[in-house]
């Protein structure tokens, strides 16, 4: 998978070192309710995104916008809940975009790149009540595959054939 990605409004690239890449994870992972991690725990979470592609050829992506630079998110892929060969997509931006298609158009060029990669399926988990995040996989052609629970309750497993369609020939 490509470390850089470009779409129309948005700048996906490769997580930094960088105090304003913690930050903004930091106050990003915050917004899910469950308290603001510490600076020693986000640096992991960071250590370990720069080390996934060069593990898994993988990455989960930071999401600037295009034209102010401004930190909105990440969109990648990843093994998650999945597999190497058939990862899982994610994708997390503050509220304050939400609604705006930018997680729509992010997720679209990782599924691109996950096409060009010669990938055959990828995989999404979705908790049931993240309506917003069931559209943007329903937009991109994620069909509904099984329900599993965990120690937060149900798990709605999407997926998403990669193979080259065929068009059918009338005989």
């Amino acid at each position: 998978m490509p470390l850089h990605l470009e779409t129309t409004r948005l700048v996906p690239r490769p997580w930094a070192e960088s105090d304003a890449d913690a930050d903004d994870h930091r106050a990003l992972a915050a917004e899910r309710g469950d308290g603001i991690p510490s600076v020693e725990d986000n640096r992991r979470v960071i250590e370990a995104q720069l080390a996934a592609p060069a593990r898994t050829g993988l990455a989960l992506l930071v999401v600037n916008r295009r034209d102010t630079g401004e930190f909105i998110g990440y969109c990648g892929l990843t093994v998650g809940r999945a597999s190497v060969d058939e990862p899982e997509i994610a994708y997390e931006l503050f509220r304050r975009w939400h609604g705006q298609g930018y997680a729509t158009e992010a997720a679209s060029a990782v599924l691109d790149a996950a096409i060009a990669s010669g990938r055959k399926r990828l995989w999404a988990t979705v908790r049931p009540w993240n309506t917003p995040s069931l559209r943007v996989l329903q937009k991109l052609g994620f069909e509904r595959d099984h329900v599993s629970t965990d120690d937060r309750g149900e798990v709605v497993w999407l997926t998403r054939s990669l193979a080259p369609q065929h068009p059918r020939v009338a005989h």
